[in-house]
């Protein structure tokens, strides 16, 4: 079985949310001087890093390694099944060869473990589409949370729109901006700060 990719890409494709107000706006080009800890001025259009966002937000390295648990105690299951099953079928095999088994004999088991084989495939998809859900399910969540604290955060500061960035060689949307535009250190500290209170709220 194909372990699925858990990666911060996997989680980037899907987190292409609507973060900005218009598609057409025009990208920020001014070149910043240094980077700052002043907050960008209200109504400015900023942006953030959406592959360190998905780094270092405790939420998605939380939901990740959950999900990579059980995808990896569901291969270990797949895995022990198919090589039972695979040695059974490789002893009737030998029997077979060795002349050691009647034809009648044969026949019964060699059904047997056709109907095996088809109920080893038929679960074996239905847990692949169970760990597609998982993931699924992963992503949706971490995509929730930083949209609802993407609207939140723009709304509190005023900004007129926030652009989310990918990549570090000319990253899309905005392959030069002042840096004081870059609020993804504040987004990040936001983030991990409501989920620390909402685990400790749920204990």
């Amino acid at each position: 079985m194909k372990t699925l990719n858990l990666s911060i890409a996997a989680l980037a494709a899907v987190l292409t949310l609507g973060l900005t107000g218009c598609k057409n706006a025009e990208n920020p080009t001014a070149e910043g001087d240094s980077a700052t800890e002043a907050s960008a001025p209200k109504g400015a259009i900023v942006y953030f890093n959406l592959d360190r966002v998905l780094s270092e937000y405790d939420m998605a390295n939380d939901l990740r390694s959950v999900v990579e648990t059980k995808v990896q105690g569901i291969s270990d299951e797949i895995n022990r099944r198919g090589t039972k099953l695979q040695n059974d079928a490789n002893t009737f095999q030998q029997k077979i060869d060795k002349g050691l088994l009647t034809r009648s004999v044969a026949e019964v088991q060699s059904q047997q473990l056709q109907q095996r084989q088809s109920e080893f495939q038929n679960y074996y998809n239905s847990k692949q589409q169970e760990v597609a859900e998982e993931q699924q399910v992963m992503l949706n969540q971490i995509g929730d949370a930083i949209k609802t604290f993407l609207d939140k955060f723009r709304a509190e500061k005023g900004y007129a729109m926030i652009i989310s960035n990918q990549g570090d060689i000319l990253p899309s949307p905005v392959a030069a901006g002042d840096s004081l535009l870059d609020v993804t250190d504040e987004i990040l500290k936001g983030l991990n700060a409501e989920y620390v209170a909402t685990k400790k709220s749920e204990k």
